[in-house]
């Protein structure tokens, strides 16, 4: 049996007036394939998880979450793609204070996605488990502010 233990990232979905969830895609250097994944990442230790997304959120496109679920949406986890760890993401609903972000080497494009119109990308394998288990119903706008 292989290890128990897994990376824990916290992640932002933002989800439009159609239903559609917003994706941000990597770059293409040596350690990204522009791969689409959430807005989020690593939780430090003895960081709190909302803490972490919104660092996550600003280190990445320089944008500030404005709002933020009560509770988690989503708890997902899959294998990592390049190698045999596992991860894991707790999603939670978030807002923006805008979509013109500052493209850094984690996110050059921000984009909104149904279901279909990822069929044809390229996903992290955590990713495609979101998009699995993505359903707007889920989603009641019920946020408080941050």
């Amino acid at each position: 049996m292989g290890s128990r233990d897994y990376r824990i990232s916290v992640k932002g979905v933002v989800v439009d007036s159609q239903g559609r969830f917003l994706l941000a895609k990597n770059s293409t250097d040596s350690n990204h394939n522009g791969e689409w994944e959430l807005l989020g990442g690593g939780v430090e230790h003895e960081e709190h998880p909302i803490d972490a997304l919104k660092r996550e959120v600003f280190e990445e496109t320089g944008l500030r979450i404005t709002e933020i679920s009560r509770t988690p949406i989503y708890f997902i986890t899959a294998k990592k793609n390049k190698d045999d760890k596992y991860i894991a993401n707790i999603v939670c609903e978030i807002r923006l204070n805008s979509l013109k972000f500052i493209p850094s080497e984690e996110c050059i494009e921000l984009r909104f996605f149904n279901k279909e119109e990822t069929q044809n990308e390229p996903l992290f394998e955590i990713t495609k488990k979101f998009i699995e288990a993505f359903s707007p119903s889920l989603h009641n706008n019920d946020l408080l502010a941050c």
